[in-house]
């Protein structure tokens, strides 16, 4: 079984004091159900779970919110004894085929406190959106995940030493080359497996791509089935446009008529919508990065979409034309396409709170002249900064020079193929009629390390 990195959460929220019902978010097939299954293994928990899209007779029992009966009917069909406290727990799966589920998670914490309460939804996005019922604010707890990160990826792999060197790393040390080598191929190879668990599962046991884009065709289509739950007719048919066009245009700002230009923008706009609801795409919006919170900033009009997983991407894109051998030998592979932004993007949501919804932003100066866009923009140890990301070895700077002279922060991150580096830039940046001096400190840091960004801006002096 595949650990993931929620382990550690999932404890935190068992052994806190007041412990409330958790509800796990993200999109179908990320490993929530897994998860909770190897929690309550490690912990030696009774389980009791139920899957309610298995069985819908469920949602009028919830619905009753007769909470001795309900709790009587789920021990009985989950065949797990009675439940005890600090020894069991309740694991509600595909909550969202049962919304009076959700209102039922109060009265279970009021009458039942001592039961631990674990629910998790693929499309819970739209029965939130669309309840007709008042939801149980403060009474339950959020917990949002994602594909597996390129760490956990190691960990399947067994690349024990490697993990340790990316823990320990700081800018005191250096990676030795073999170590960046087998790094960059690994880094490589999770660009088309991904982070999907099965496809990674299927992958690290045979060592066979096959077995891994089979799965990963499967929930392509999955996601596909999915969307004809909740639309019809053209509003289906606005989503498949954009769930098919969206893996070819990657980190950039959409256009909508360039996704369909047959179609009104509001259509589009509706199905983006969606799909980011169903967690299938992340929409990441322009922030004028003025100051913090980053969201004030926000422009909703003005955004560039990301998928939920590099390697759902590459299947998307068609990675079945491309030979196994690119796992190891092609060195340009990591170069085409968004996928290093993907890569980068994917790993930046879900770097901060786990119980608060993930979102990221970049920025953007459009215009006729002076165009300027920055990948990336973050909050770390309240300051502002600006991410660049390069698929290579190289790359212009021009970007950065102008955020960092229109926003006067002190240190910028670019991610790239190099090792790691801490350099003084300066440059003469014109402005209007005027050359300004620009000087800032650009951290370098190779995709890889990522995960591990907020310790090492902090060891380099971005502090609060």
């Amino acid at each position: 079984m595949l650990k993931r990195h929620i382990d550690a959460q999932l404890n935190q929220w068992f052994d806190r004091d007041g412990r409330k019902p958790l509800v796990i978010r993200g999109a179908r097939q990320v490993g929530k159900s897994t998860s909770v299954r190897h929690f309550a293994h490690s912990r030696g928990l009774k389980l009791h779970e139920a899957n309610l899209e298995r069985t819908p007779y469920h949602n009028e029992m919830f619905n009753n919110l007769d909470v001795d009966a309900l709790l009587a009917e789920l021990e009985f069909s989950a065949k797990a004894g009675s439940f005890e406290p600090g020894k069991s727990l309740l694991f509600l799966d595909e909550i969202q085929a049962a919304p009076g589920a959700l209102k039922a998670l109060r009265y279970i914490h009021e009458e039942h406190p001592h039961i631990a309460v674990i629910a998790a939804g693929s499309l819970l996005e739209f029965t939130l959106a669309n309840h007709n019922f008042s939801m149980p604010v403060g009474r339950i707890e959020y917990l949002f995940m994602g594909p597996m990160s390129f760490s956990e990826y190691l960990e399947a792999k067994k690349e024990t030493q490697l993990q340790q060197l990316l823990r320990n790393f700081d800018f005191s040390s250096s990676v030795p080359h073999s170590a960046h080598r087998r790094l960059v191929d690994i880094l490589r190879e999770f660009f088309i497996i991904g982070g999907m668990p099965e496809a990674v599962s299927r992958y690290v046991a045979n060592d066979r791509l096959e077995d891994a884009l089979r799965v990963q065709s499967s929930i392509v289509e999955t996601y596909r089935d999915d969307f004809a739950k909740y639309a019809r007719g053209n509003e289906l048919h606005n989503i498949h446009r954009v769930y098919d066009f969206i893996p070819s245009a990657v980190g950039e700002k959409v256009k909508y008529s360039r996704i369909d230009p047959n179609t009104q923008s509001r259509d589009l706009k509706k199905a983006i919508d969606g799909l980011t609801k169903a967690r299938v795409l992340t929409a990441v919006h322009h922030s004028s990065s003025s100051g913090i919170p980053l969201k004030s900033g926000m422009n909703e009009k003005v955004f560039k979409l990301y998928l939920l997983d590099v390697g759902l991407m590459n299947r998307m894109c068609g990675v079945e034309h491309i030979s196994t051998d690119l796992l190891g030998t092609a060195d340009d592979f990591i170069n085409k396409g968004g996928m290093a932004e993907q890569f980068i993007a994917q790993h930046l949501l879900y770097l901060n709170r786990s119980d608060e919804t993930p979102c990221l932003y970049y920025w953007l100066r459009d215009g006729r002249a002076n165009n300027a866009e920055v990948d990336f923009v973050i909050q770390a140890h309240n300051r502002i900064v600006p991410i660049e990301v390069k698929a290579g070895k190289s790359g212009t700077l021009k970007s950065l020079h102008q955020f960092v002279l229109s926003r006067k922060v002190a240190k910028a991150l670019r991610f790239d193929l190099n090792p790691p580096t801490r350099m003084t830039v300066r440059h003469q940046s014109s402005r209007g009629d005027r050359i300004t001096p620009v000087e800032f400190e650009l951290i370098s840091l190779p995709l890889y390390l990522v995960e591990h960004i907020h310790r090492l801006l902090g060891e380099a002096g971005v502090k609060s």
